[in-house]
């Protein structure tokens, strides 16, 4: 029988001019040019917060504040690894995004999410924040 991994993992929603920013992941990362929300996994000791303030830092080289959490949800890849999503509204950034480790970055407009190929556990999710409650969401 096989053990189940767990994993917390922390998103950023990024919103400059209406926009979200998505990130797509490299071509030799896990999932492979998948599209996700800026983030990554909680270390042990570490808050959801911390975690989230140093991974925006390492990847998009900016400082985050105002942080709300808006959305949590699991999900199972593969029968063997459980993932622990929350996602955070980021109210405030200082500093220039700049692209330090995916293939790309993007902003787009929330009615447009859905035509990009996002990570599976990610997309209950965008489907909620491309519905009429997305919005309301991230107030």
């Amino acid at each position: 029988m096989s053990r189940i991994n767990s994993v917390e993992v922390v998103a950023g929603l990024i919103f400059r001019n209406g926009r979200i920013l998505i990130s797509q992941r490299n071509e030799n990362a896990p999932f492979p040019l998948q599209w996700e929300f800026p983030g990554g996994k909680v270390e042990n000791g570490e808050s959801h917060e911390a975690a989230l303030r140093r991974e925006l830092k390492e990847e998009l080289g900016i400082e985050i504040d105002n942080l709300k959490l808006v959305f949590t949800q699991d999900h199972l890849y593969s029968g063997e690894l459980m993932v622990h999503l929350s996602f955070y509204r980021i109210g405030v950034f200082a500093g220039e995004i700049e692209n330090r480790i995916f293939h790309q970055l993007r902003w787009t407009a929330l009615e447009d999410i859905t035509k990009f190929d996002f990570l599976e556990g990610d997309r209950p999710f965008v489907e909620l924040l491309s519905s009429s409650n997305g919005k309301e969401l991230l107030r």
